[in-house]
């Protein structure tokens, strides 16, 4: 019965999509049949945006190595190796809180959503969710998902993910402290027919990714580099130490986003008061303390640990229901931060780009000591100038996922954001003519200034540079003494016999676009050789005087509020025990590697905190 009914829905879409000609499909996230093509970036959608390289020149986040020491760490005993097993160890089926809710998340990935959640005794939470994607839909993702996952047709069920809100799995191989009692999030992927647990799955139809970046990276989570030894080192903060916790969160239930079924049982109404709960359970997780309280009983938010994120989505979930008490029944997302509400450009900026496009993914990112990305206030929006116009008009890999993006370029938004970004950072920085930049076209990319020896050559690396089929490298002026070979090469080489500044320009071109950017080379007779520069010299300028260790220390020389996500101090990183030796130098190598892009330096955290729109440097 239940395929003759969603073959049914789709022979009428069919027909409805044929009659309408030029007219827009079920959704609002549905092209237009003949609407302009939708400019593609450098198509790195559901991935973190600026990836730890491995010694293989891979992502490392999306690998299957990852993706293993991620479920070791999470799941060490393999107890949910399959989704049977998973739901027998958060108790599924045993009676108590489970609730189901049904729906298509229309600013996600497009599908329709069979969601099952659970609240345990010990407060612990966990969602599983069947994602069903009827892929013969003329125009793509549509309303007929939903049905598709009210009837569980499937043929259409495209996969299972879960997340659990639980405690740290500790090993004997783990300390002492390792916490066996404060919750953080985790996240499973499994087989739609074998129930298996998966390394990695295609989201969005852009192809197979790993574990858990594909989900964390849009929950706030982290894209830390594994140990040295290919595992994910302890979380440490004032509370607990966890291993495997990417301080990622659970999302929000914009209940306004979503589309529904006309089954009855499956419409919004029906479904208002169990969606509600849910939203009530995540805000039980999200760290700030209080109380909340609902038909399913009482919770108590956790306490915020040293530096952590400080639960700013609450404000989303209590002004959806009216107050931070939740009196309204139904929720309706009238969100405007106090920092949006500066003016009417500001509040059409919020309302028309960050909320559809932005909010749901930033909202939970951030520190209490860098809480900029969170996006909740303009000017925090503001410092982030640079990045978003190098994210969005550049790179063309924000907005994050695949349906978001095309929805993006589809609206008004677009010019709404670069209209913005001209007024921040410069008349057309973003706009040519008026109209936004899309990413697609060429941009130089040099990489930044430099220093070299008398006599010695230097690398000229403009391989980071988007889009691009050729190159020219030049001087400008012209110096005598200084010469620049390979000069139509990506790589080319710099040296000179003379001391001084010099101008060195890049041309990049690609299908009759051309972009240019300089870069200085400066020649020094003192300049140490690049070669003789080890990691012992990195580690004496972070730990030198007051360079970086006045604020990178441990929770007990600083005050919690204060304690950075890293340490630059000497300290038992492998907690193999004894003083800090060469193994833990290793380990802190891998955490700097975390911090500094060596694909995109000027988007290195460590070299570049975002305080300004222009350039913000440490």
């Amino acid at each position: 019965m239940s395929h003759l009914r969603i073959a049914i829905l789709l022979l009428l879409v069919s027909c409805a999509a044929l009659i309408g000609g030029c007219t827009q499909g079920n959704s609002g996230d549905d092209a237009a049949s003949g609407a302009a093509a939708v400019p593609l970036g450098l198509d790195r959608f559901l991935l973190f945006p600026n990836p730890v390289v491995d010694t293989g020149g891979n992502f490392q986040t999306d690998t299957n190595a990852y993706a293993q020491a991620y479920y070791s760490a999470v799941d060490p005993n393999s107890e949910r190796t399959t989704l049977a097993a998973w739901k027998t160890k958060n108790q599924f089926g045993a009676g108590g809180q489970e609730f189901l809710a049904v729906f298509r998340d229309v600013r996600d990935l497009g599908y329709g959503r069979r969601m099952t959640g659970r609240r345990n005794a010990d407060g612990s939470i966990a969602f599983f969710v069947e994602n069903y994607n009827v892929s013969n839909v003329p125009g793509g993702y549509s309303q007929i998902n939903a049905e598709a996952a009210v009837v569980r047709d499937p043929t259409w069920h495209v996969g299972t993910n879960a997340i659990e809100w639980s405690p740290a799995q500790c090993t004997a191989a783990d300390p002492p402290d390792c916490s066996a009692s404060v919750n953080f999030t985790k996240y499973f992927n499994f087989d739609p027919a074998s129930g298996q647990r998966q390394n990695s799955l295609n989201l969005d139809g852009r192809g197979q990714k790993s574990m858990p970046g594909i989900c964390v990276n849009c929950h706030g989570g982290r894209a830390d580099p594994l140990t040295p030894q290919g595992t994910f080192a302890l979380v440490e903060n004032s509370l607990s130490r966890k291993r495997g916790d990417v301080q990622a969160r659970l999302q929000s239930f914009n209940v306004d986003s979503f589309e529904w079924a006309t089954t009855p049982a499956f419409t919004r109404a029906d479904q208002e008061a169990v969606l509600k709960i849910f939203n009530q359970w995540v805000l039980c997780s999200y760290p700030g303390g209080g109380s909340v309280t609902g038909t399913w009983g009482t919770c108590n938010r956790p306490a915020a640990g040293a530096n952590e994120w400080q639960g700013a989505a609450a404000a989303l979930i209590e002004n959806g229901y009216g107050g931070a008490a939740l009196p309204n029944a139904q929720f309706s997302d009238t969100y405007l931060p106090a920092g949006w509400n500066t003016g009417a450009a500001n509040v059409q900026l919020y309302q028309q780009v960050v909320v559809p496009f932005c909010r749901t993914c930033h909202l939970l990112r951030g520190t209490v000591n860098q809480s900029d990305i969170d996006f909740d206030s303009e000017a925090k929006f503001r410092s982030y100038a640079n990045r978003i116009k190098v994210h969005v008009f550049d790179r063309g890999n924000m907005p994050l996922a695949w349906l978001v993006y095309q929805d993006f370029w589809r609206s008004n938004a677009p010019s709404i954001l670069a209209s913005y970004i001209d007024s921040v950072l410069g008349a057309g920085t973003a706009t040519t003519s008026g109209a936004a930049k899309q990413p697609g076209r060429p941009i130089a990319d040099p990489g930044p200034n430099r220093m070299v020896r008398t006599g010695a050559n230097a690398t000229l690396y403009g391989g980071d540079s988007l889009f691009a089929t050729t190159y020219s490298w030049t001087l400008d002026p012209a110096t005598p003494g200084a010469t620049i070979s390979n000069p139509n090469s990506p790589s080319a080489t710099f040296s000179s016999s003379y001391l001084g500044n010099y101008m060195v320009h890049l041309t990049v071109s690609s299908r009759g676009q051309t972009d240019s950017k300089a870069m200085t080379v400066t020649v020094d007779a003192t300049f140490r050789d690049p070669a003789t520069i080890k990691f012992a010299h990195v580690k004496d300028v972070l730990q030198n005087g007051s360079t970086c260790t006045t604020c990178h220390l441990p929770t007990a020389v600083v005050q919690p509020s204060a304690t950075p996500p890293i340490w630059f101090t000497n300290f038992d990183r492998n907690f193999s025990g004894g003083s800090a030796d060469a193994t833990d130098d290793d380990w802190f190598y891998s955490e700097i590697l975390g911090r500094v892009n060596l694909t995109e330096i000027g988007s290195s955290p460590l070299l570049r905190k975002p305080s300004d729109p222009v350039g913000g440097n440490h």
